[in-house]
Parts: C-alpha cells; structure tokens; sequence
C-alpha cells in the first residue's frame, strides 16, 4: 500500500487550504520518531538550511489517500519532566486535543500497559476527537497478539504496526484518511483579499493589534466549529485596505497555561494559523526582546513559504537608545529572514498601524509577483557574465537558463548540467542577485536547480 500517498491533486499558486493536523503521542521509547518518519516519507519538505537557527522537524507535510495534512509529532514539543518514562504524557495529549484534528496514539506491542500508557488512554478515550490506537513494533502476527493487553484499558479497537518495517502502515493511512475533516479551501474572490496571520509570544502585544484593527465593528467571515477552539477570522477595513485576520478569537481569548507547555502550544497555533494565511505578522515585545520562540516562528513562516512582516511593540516606552538595540538585536537574531520589514508599533496606542497595513500591502504583492522569462534570461546572462560558476570535482558547472515555475512564493528553476555541482555559496550569490533586481521585499523565494544534458 505504499503507493496511496501518490495522487494528490496540485493547487493553483496562492491557493490557501486549512490544512489538517494528525498529532501522534505516546511515551518515550514506542517509536513515535519512526512512525513520524515513516509517515512523513518523502514528503517532509526540502528546505534550505539556514544559519541561526535550531530547526527541529517536529511537523512535515503528509497524504493519506491523496489527502493533504500537516503531520505532527507533540513529543518533539513537550517540556522536561521529572519522570523519564512519564514526559510529559498529559501535556502531550492536552496539546493534540487542544490543536488537532486526530490523534495516533502509539504505544508498544511488545510490553504490556505502563501507567504513562494509562494516562494516556484515559484522557483520550472519551476525547470526543477522532482517536486512533496504534500497538507498534508488532513485527509478526505473535507480536500483534501481544498487543491484545491493551484491550484491557477499555480501547475499542487497536491497530497493529510496525513502523520500522512498514508493516501495517496502509491501513493507518486508510484510517487516518477516514477520520480527517473536511478541507476549507478558500475561494477565488477571497484569494484577492490578504489573509494576515498575527503571531507572537504571550503579552507580545497581539490581543491590542487585533482590537486596534478590528475596532468595536466588525464582519465575521467564519465561526466553523472542528476543533476544541473554533476559528474565528475578521474581514477588516481600514485606510482603504482589506484584509482578513485569521482567528482573531484565539488571539483575544485568555488561556491558563499552566503545566501544559506554553510553547509547545503557541507552536501548534502557529502552524495552523500560517497553513491559513498569505502573510505574517510576527509580535515582538520591546521591552521583553526577542526570544528564541520568535525565531521558531519566524523559520515556520520561511518553510512555509509565506510573506513576514516583524512588528516590534512598545518601542514607545523605550529611550531612543533603547529602541536602537531593540531592533539591532531582532534583525541580529533574525538574521535568517533579512528580506522581512520591519516596523516599530504601538499597537495599544494605535501607532504605526498605518505604517504596517501599507508594509502587509506591499508583501503580499511581492508574495504574488512574475517575472517574464524574457526578461528573467536578459538578467541572468549578466548575472552570469559578470561572476559564472565555480568549476566543481575537476567539472564545468553550466547553468543554461531560468524561469519563473510559480507565485506565492515566488519559486525559480535554473536548468543546469549538474544540479549537484552548483556549490551553495553561488546558490546564495543567485538568490541575492535575484533580490537586488527585482526587490521580492517581505517574501521568501525559492530557486531550484534541475539538470539538462550539455548541448553539443
């Protein structure tokens, strides 16, 4: 059954769909890490490695039957815990109840139920959310029988697998595919419209910039419920620009945070609420600097693919000396996303709102722009005469030509001899190039090198 994640039909550029998230839990040591791996395949996205940052691949694209959800492994977001072998188990399964829309709760075949296996069980039997029990390391038909103990702690039904060997792994996915929700994909007249994300740390700042754009009036586009938080986004109007704030109730709402890993679920928000959006608003508090949080946030939006603007909040209450190491600091630790704006913001006074508006306006037209191919080779033959390739293995490295692939974000394939050969050091060097020309301010690009034989 290896071939049903194949047939997933391609979207237009700058289509927005709200993606599903599958959470998969367990224990330590029950080979959620494999099972993440597995499930993820080949479609854990390529991105470039970028300096600066620590990027834990805790979530990846999947399909299930040519159905598209973000995979997510709550483990890889879970705090410290005293109990090795209980970590974090309930924050793990609060996580995936609060966040996602179906829950693979894994445990292992080949031992019998552990309290951490218990806790677990108990909080997600009777979740009202789609739930689905694996026994992994069921390597042969004597192990799946193994797995028979875990009757005991009142599952319904439990799946046998073996996520090394592939081995059950069909059948997950057919009950995964059965159990994901409907895909909201956003419709053409709405594509117009920005769809803006507000994202940040707590007291960042977000609750007042929502308030500040939305006022007491304001038009609902949806209240879809799905999830344990329901998504509110709001159409909003202001100074001659529209625009669509995703989930202004889960920015508004106040959540007690205790013992559940504030980070982990501000993670979780924030992948959801980037799959939904055109750009990003990325909150910095001032006062508070930027943290490492941020710069997590600010990698997802990268990989993403989507437009970022950072918003740096409270600088009114700093000296102007203040503000200076504010912003030197953020762009030193946001060296990775160089291309993003910046804008200082008092979001509870109203100020600079306009200077952001303008700046959302501005990325989300360099997020959708072309170039023509005629125009795109005109450059490129200067960009290639004036620094060509480095020679690479004793072998000429020979880049042919270039072209626009798609939008959103904008995305370049270079047809090369050698795709393998063309060292990093140029890739970037093309890149900034590309940049210098054509601006693409707010946007992250993508440039592809496939290979063509010489010509003769």
């Amino acid at each position: 059954m290896t071939g049903r994640r194949r047939n997933h039909a391609r979207r237009p550029a700058g289509s927005v769909v709200n993606k599903p998230l599958v959470a998969i839990v367990g224990r330590p040591n029950v080979g959620k890490s494999t099972l993440f791996n597995r499930l993820a395949g080949q479609h854990i996205a390529i991105v470039e490695d970028i300096p600066g940052v620590t990027r834990d691949r805790h979530y990846a694209d999947s399909f299930a039957l040519g159905r598209e959800f973000v995979l997510i492994d709550t483990g890889g977001f879970d705090p410290d815990s005293d109990d090795p072998m209980k970590a974090g188990i309930t924050s793990q399964v609060r996580l995936a109840l609060e966040e996602c829309d179906v829950v693979v709760c894994v445990v292992d075949a080949t031992v019998d139920p552990l309290p951490a296996d218990r806790e677990a069980v108990a909080l997600l039997r009777d979740a009202g959310k789609p739930v689905i029990f694996v026994a992994n390391k069921a390597d042969s038909q004597a192990k799946e029988h193994d797995a028979v103990s875990y009757y005991e702690l009142g599952i319904g039904s439990i799946m046998p697998i073996s996520a090394l060997h592939g081995r059950g792994i069909g059948d997950l996915e057919e009950a995964i595919f059965e159990r994901l929700p409907e895909v909201e994909e956003i419709s053409e007249p709405e594509l117009n419209v920005p769809r803006v994300a507000i994202i940040g740390r707590p007291n960042a700042g977000k609750s007042s910039l929502v308030n500040q754009l939305c006022g007491e009036e304001r038009q609902l586009v949806d209240d879809r419920p799905g999830t344990t938080v329901d998504s509110i986004d709001t159409l909003v109007e202001r100074d001659g620009r529209t625009l669509i704030l995703i989930d202004t109730a889960g920015i508004r709402r106040k959540r007690s945070v205790k013992k559940r890993g504030i980070e982990g679920l501000s993670v979780l928000q924030a992948i959801r609420s980037i799959e939904r959006s055109h750009v990003v608003v990325l909150m910095i508090d001032a006062e508070a600097g930027v943290g490492e949080q941020d710069a997590k946030i600010a990698g997802l939006v990268h990989d993403r693919g989507r437009a970022l603007i950072i918003a740096l909040n409270k600088t009114d209450l700093l000296s102007r000396e203040a503000q200076k190491k504010a912003m030197d600091r953020t762009r030193e630790i946001l060296a990775f996303v160089p291309w993003a704006p910046m804008v200082t913001v008092s979001a509870l006074e109203g100020r600079g709102i306009k200077a952001l508006l303008g700046r959302v306006e501005d990325a989300v037209t360099e997020h959708r722009k072309r170039i023509g191919t005629a125009e795109l080779n005109r450059f490129f033959e200067e960009v290639l005469e004036k620094h060509p390739p480095p020679t690479m293995h004793h072998r000429s490295v020979r880049l042919y030509y270039i072209t626009q692939a798609s939008v959103a974000p904008p995305t370049f394939v270079i047809m090369t001899n050698s795709p393998k050969d063309v060292h990093f050091s140029y890739q970037r060097y093309v890149v900034n190039q590309i940049r210098k020309r054509f601006g693409f301010r707010g946007t992250p690009i993508r440039v592809r090198y496939r290979g063509k034989k010489s010509r003769k």
